[in-house]
């Protein structure tokens, strides 16, 4: 589309009269006017509710981003997403509707933007799958698009120390413990959430929102800003006419988010510490925009990008320290003089990654220590790797920041669910050096494949975290630290390895070697495989039953529409 073609694809007769105008008069009906159909129809799809802090400060930017679209000589229209509070979800479950909820996002922008056929669209989000489905549906539909991260939450204080929602759970570690009382634990939470936004640290949202901002479909600065602040409002707005101009340049999705870019935004996640769950949502997005993209290269990726930032949850600092530190911007310049960026890709405002850093500084400011300069990381190479072996054929995710020793030896405790794995942290029955396995809890196992940042948290709580290995065919939260391996592909539901482990079995977790092996021989693997049955779906009905049926491997996203024919030949 150019400036001489007209913006309004629903009322112009295009594609050679296939195509015929819809009928007018409902949109009469909504006080529309003839020489509104002269304007790009512009979709804003709202995460806005009261479900959670991360989305309840929504509304304003919807509002600011439809102003935004009227201005620029656009025509708004705003539709709903829904969201599922990861924090509050946490440890029940309701958290198996996390990961579900990422595709009813991606499926309801797809849908309202396909089938009311508009021109661009602005996506909304805060909580953690938001920002993963808004972007899939993005670029399933692949019409001008710009995402509007809600905000970072400003941090919570109590007796002068910062709390963010982690500190929650670890408090709860702690108190089992016998290391804080009762009281101390209600204080704790009655000051962890002082307000809107998400969750504070380099979490998931925070990670993805940095990474949208790389991967140049998201403004400049605009990713760590804290909700509550006025500069996010008017990011919103601006947002807003730089999708206008995007509307009549015709710059897509899939135009700026090629494997160029994908490598940007995993250098980002690198550089700045961020969470295991960009491994599976980076899968997705690059399946959805059609980029081939692996789990190996994650651990290409980290191989040559250092960790530059000292963020939570296994550093200091949150996103508003980042922001106020010179934000990703800072970063990516940073990264960039380095040779770790591609600085000719194109990004939502026309302008290439170069061109938008051109005026960021080339080194960290010296009155901050949230970003250091490159020949001073705190670590050499990044923090995500990818471990394989034969409990993991097709790969597993680390976060090997923070600990001392990334490796470990030690006999299994397994579980089969995350509450009996819970209760038995919380009294004391897990011990330093014990490996705990959970297992039935990946993409069809759980199905949906629920976070565990209760269990860890409870770990790091106990003073176990970097002694206790945990792992899992789910996830863990963006706010876990400690020496956990997540995403255990093939899982256990499937009959992977993780199915086969006994009770006291010698399981391996060795980053170094990036290996996670279960020490035990290959007859006896055959013979316990030979036995082993799959167990009963957990839902037969409803939406978790459709995920559990279509879920694609951890190791591929857990997308659910890999049965597509060019999926096999890619």
């Amino acid at each position: 589309m150019t400036d001489s073609l007209p913006l309004n694809r629903r009322s112009a007769h295009i594609t050679q009269g296939k195509e015929r105008a819809p009928n007018r008069s409902m949109y009469y009906g909504m006080g529309y006017t003839a020489a509104d159909f002269d304007k790009p129809m512009v979709g804003v799809a709202n995460g806005h509710s009261t479900i959670t802090p991360c989305n309840s400060g929504l509304q304003k930017l919807c509002d600011a981003a439809v102003e935004g679209i009227r201005a620029a000589g656009g025509n708004p229209q705003t539709f709903g997403t829904p969201t599922i509070s990861d924090g509050m979800a946490m440890g029940t479950e309701g958290m198996k509707y996390s990961l579900v909820s990422r595709e009813v996002i991606a499926d309801c922008v797809e849908t309202c933007v396909q089938g009311q056929w508009m021109d661009g669209c602005v996506v909304i989000g805060g909580c953690d799958k938001n920002m993963p489905g808004g972007m899939m549906g993005m670029l399933r539909a692949n019409v001008p698009s710009i995402y509007v991260y809600g905000g970072t939450i400003l941090p919570g204080c109590l007796h002068g120390c910062d709390l963010n929602i982690v500190s929650v759970f670890e408090a709860v570690g702690e108190n089992a413990a016998g290391k804080i009382s009762d009281q101390q634990l209600q204080d704790i939470e009655r000051h962890a959430i002082p307000g809107t936004g998400s969750c504070g640290g380099m979490y998931t949202a925070n990670t993805m929102s940095s990474a949208f901002e790389a991967l140049g479909m998201s403004l400049p600065y605009s990713s760590t800003m804290a909700n509550e602040h006025q500069e996010k409002v008017d990011s919103a707005r601006e947002s807003a006419r730089v999708l206008i101009d995007a509307i009549r340049h015709d710059r897509k999705p899939r135009d700026i988010v090629t494997r160029q870019s994908i490598e940007n935004a995993v250098a980002v996640i690198m550089a700045v510490g961020g969470s295991t769950n960009a491994v599976l949502h980076f899968l997705a997005i690059a399946h959805a925009a059609d980029v081939p993209w692996s789990i190996d290269d994650f651990e290409r990726m980290r191989r040559k990008v250092p960790v530059i930032c000292d963020l939570k949850p296994s550093g200091k600092h949150l996103a508003i320290d980042l922001h106020r530190a010179g934000g990703i911007p800072q970063v990516m310049k940073i990264l960039l003089n380095a040779g770790l960026l591609h600085g000719d890709c194109m990004t939502i405002t026309g302008q290439t990654i170069a061109e938008a850093l051109k005026d960021v500084p080339d080194q960290p400011r010296a009155d901050q220590d949230v970003i250091r300069p490159i020949t001073q990381p705190l670590y050499a190479q990044g923090h995500l790797a990818i471990l394989k072996g034969n409990l993991s054929p097709e790969g597993a995710v680390a976060k090997i920041t923070g600990l001392k020793n990334p490796a470990i030896t030690g006999p299994a405790r397994v579980f089969d669910d995350e509450p009996s794995a819970l209760q038995a942290i919380l009294a004391g029955r897990i011990r330093a050096g014990d490996v705990v396995v959970l297992r039935y809890l990946g993409p069809k196992g759980g199905p949906g494949m629920p976070e565990m940042l209760a269990p860890t948290s409870a770990l790091v709580g106990q003073g176990l975290g970097e002694s206790v290995g945990l792992v899992t065919d789910g996830r863990f939260s963006g706010g876990t630290w400690g020496m956990v391996v997540g995403h255990v592909a093939p899982e256990a539901y499937v009959g992977g390895t993780i199915a086969l482990v006994h009770e006291g079995d010698s399981i391996t977790i060795d980053a170094h070697r990036l290996l996670l092996q279960l020490n035990v021989d290959e007859a006896e693997l055959a013979h316990r495989r030979a036995l082993w049955q799959p167990p009963a779906p957990r839902y037969t009905r409803g939406v978790q039953a459709k995920f559990a049926f279509n879920a694609s491997s951890a190791s591929k996203g857990a997308v659910l529409d890999d049965f597509a024919p060019h999926a096999a030949a890619r």
